[in-house]
């Protein structure tokens, strides 16, 4: 179903789905972020600390989308929560980079930490779930800032991953420098992301053209109404 053809009831609908999926994402990635920065810090995990503070930009971004699906004309607010959006993903790429960096140079050997380990292979389960359904509802309800929201949580599952083979590999193997090569691929995915966002390209459908095909629709049905 595309955005042009959402009855006002399936609209609703949709835009209380997103409120939802946002509200869950919000709720848990401040839990997620204060067990990995607790975790992180038990276990001196540069990694972990870095995977908490991305959970905290991944709430920056729900709350964003979800303060826009607030407003009663959700789609005037499309390019500042496309800004906001695009400068958590910058900010993503920044922190990642300089704590991957860092780590290889400053040769950073983390503890072995199961509460990581646990933590991370939830996050790798829940979140491509989580994204999967607000992309769907955004898709249809054609809100670019959802979608991009959607790939924030995506990328967030990329991190869960890296952080996971990380952990795993330096507990296992001692490869310690592995989860900081991970990070650096996934910054470079991060800057691409918000680029994207900043431009507004989050979302196939533009949310510009839906309003526009509405207008139109709405000035067809007023000539039929005079006709009759």
């Amino acid at each position: 179903m595309s955005a042009t053809t959402l009855t006002p009831d399936r609209r609703a609908t949709l835009h209380r789905r997103i409120r939802l999926i946002v509200a869950f994402t919000i709720v848990y990635n401040v839990i997620e972020a204060v067990v990995a920065i607790t975790a992180g810090s038990a276990a001196s995990s540069a990694a972990l600390i870095g995977f908490g503070l991305d959970s905290s930009i991944e709430v920056l971004s729900a709350a964003a989308v979800a303060w826009q699906f607030t407003r009663r004309d959700p789609e005037r607010w499309e390019k500042p929560t496309l800004r906001v959006i695009a400068v958590a993903f910058f900010a993503l790429a920044v922190y990642v980079t300089t704590s991957s960096v860092l780590s290889l140079f400053g040769g950073d050997r983390p503890e072995h930490s199961t509460v990581g380990l646990v933590l991370t292979a939830l996050s790798v389960v829940i979140m491509p779930l989580v994204s999967f359904a607000e992309r769907r509802a955004g898709f249809e309800v054609g809100s670019a800032t959802a979608v991009a929201d959607s790939k924030q949580t995506l990328i967030c599952t990329y991190l869960s991953a890296t952080v996971l083979i990380g952990l795993a590999l330096n507990s296992l193997l001692g490869w310690w420098w592995a989860d900081a090569v991970a990070g650096l691929v996934i910054a470079i995915f991060a800057v691409r992301e918000g680029l994207e966002a900043w431009k507004g390209d989050a979302c196939a459908t533009s949310v510009g053209m839906i309003l526009e095909d509405e207008h139109g629709r709405h000035h067809h049905d007023d000539e039929s109404r005079h006709e009759h």
